[in-house]
């Protein structure tokens, strides 16, 4: 399973999990428990992949969702709904994952998938409440749904990656070019 990351943020990552949220293609990369335990390792959350079962999908799955709500409506100058924030308090106030020091260097990140859910709705709680908000952004190209935190020194970054949306992107306005150009030549010949 491939899995969207670079959103710059943790629970925007868990909110990219989704790719084309409002298209036919709509595609969820979580669509079981395994495929969630290896996205906590993938993230770099923890190191060994906790046990996930279908209830902790679905806790997840809540989760993801809420946040998604919560930073669409931040985009759009809107106030989230209660129960979302709520949802993501609630989460945040559990114990997180822990990280240890190791010994000759090296750290160690351990946790349950409820630590997982726990430290990614710190990451919304501080992205959304925090000074970073302000970069939050959606990808530009359609159909694309992914939410970004555009850390780019301009701060006009327009889509979720380049090596993606953005190269997709690129590739269509040259061909639209090219295409305009060709028919300029047909005509004026």
């Amino acid at each position: 399973m491939r899995y969207e990351l670079g959103s710059g943020n943790v629970a925007l990552d868990l909110a990219g999990t989704v790719s084309h949220r409002h298209a036919e293609d709509r595609h969820d990369r979580l669509p079981d428990p395994a495929a969630l335990a290896a996205w906590t390792v993938r993230t770099g959350l923890v190191d060994q992949a906790p046990p996930a079962d279908a209830a902790g999908l679905a806790a997840t799955t809540e989760l993801r969702e809420a946040v998604y709500r919560l930073a669409r409506a931040t985009l759009e100058g809107r106030t989230g709904e209660t129960g979302d924030r709520e949802l993501v308090n609630r989460v945040a106030a559990l114990p997180p994952v822990r990280i240890r020091l190791l010994g000759g260097g090296g750290l160690a990140r351990e946790g349950d998938l409820t630590a997982v859910r726990a430290t990614v709705a710190i990451a919304a709680i501080e992205l959304l409440g925090g000074p970073d908000v302000a970069r939050l952004k959606a990808c530009g190209a359609h159909p694309c749904s992914r939410l970004y935190v555009d850390r780019s020194r301009r701060g006009d970054r327009r889509w979720c990656d380049m090596s993606g949306c953005g190269n997709r992107a690129k590739a269509a306005a040259y061909r639209r070019r090219k295409a305009a150009a060709e028919t300029g030549r047909a005509v004026g010949a």
